[in-house]
């Protein structure tokens, strides 16, 4: 069942200078998609259409059987949340409870049911202790967590990571992309938006974008086999696709080396 289709999908602010073109997609429930392209690539652009934040100038996006449109918007939002690279600016509350809270103020959540909504999900991403605390004195791993307790809290059937890692340390990012994982195991449709091949690799599919346009979409294995791809789309490439790509010019035969490396490259 797909949750989300978007059809010849397209964006500018210019009219002379399109940042979506004709973007054609379909995503299945509980499907993990990436959406990876270089800065300047219209993923973001696509990930505020999807959540209703710019309004497409052609083509539909029908989430979980509904058209998003004016009057739709605000019932697809309970569908459908975002984190994004910098969770500062999705702060509003006073402390880590107000922030949770606040989406479900506007979803009109009783009160008793969001003091349950808000314990529940501040233990899931271990924030318990500090519910109290105001957000911006927390470090970018805890405040990240903090986002998306509060998109958690709203049981949105679909979470979209806007680069939502890139501003966090090594220990950090590996706590948020193994919560990622958690939450799809769970059924809850993910869609990351990266220009970091290591997390693209992580997902069910990827979807690369270049100049606003698809190059491919495919299984992350196959985008990584499709040099041609990967070279148009200005990325960089993981080491050990690297090392793979020199021994292939080198004419260096080892099956049981490339073997490896490949699997590393699936790691992550």
């Amino acid at each position: 069942m797909n949750i989300i289709e978007i059809e010849n999908l397209s964006f500018y602010y210019q009219a002379d200078k399109p940042v979506l073109k004709d973007i054609n997609l379909t995503i299945k429930k509980g499907e993990w998609l990436t959406i990876l392209g270089h800065n300047g690539s219209g993923k973001s652009t696509l990930a505020k259409l999807l959540i209703g934040l710019l309004r497409a100038k052609s083509g539909t996006i029908r989430i979980d059987n509904e058209e998003l449109n004016q009057n739709t918007v605000q019932s697809i939002r309970r569908k459908i949340g975002i984190v994004f690279q910098n969770p500062d600016n999705q702060f509003v509350g006073v402390t880590v409870r107000d922030d949770i809270a606040f989406g479900l103020e506007n979803l009109s959540i009783p009160r008793e049911e969001m003091i349950e909504r808000i314990e529940t999900y501040a233990q899931k991403v271990s924030m318990s202790e500090f519910l109290n605390k105001e957000p911006h004195a927390l470090s970018g791993g805890q405040k990240q967590r903090v986002a998306i307790a509060g998109i958690l809290a709203m049981h949105t059937d679909i979470i979209i990571f806007d680069e939502s890692t890139s501003m966090l340390d090594p220990k950090g990012r590996r706590m948020i992309l193994d919560y990622m994982k958690t939450l799809n195991d769970e059924g809850v449709t993910i869609i990351t938006i990266t220009h970091d091949m290591k997390e693209a690799v992580l997902s069910d599919r990827i979807l690369v974008l270049k100049n606003g346009e698809v190059l491919k979409m495919d299984t992350a294995a196959n985008v990584l086999k499709d040099k041609i791809t990967l070279e148009k789309s200005n990325l960089e490439l993981l080491l050990p696709l690297k090392v793979i790509n020199r021994l292939e010019e080198k004419n260096i035969k080892n099956e049981e080396l490339r073997s490896y490396l490949w699997q590393l490259s699936l790691t992550g």
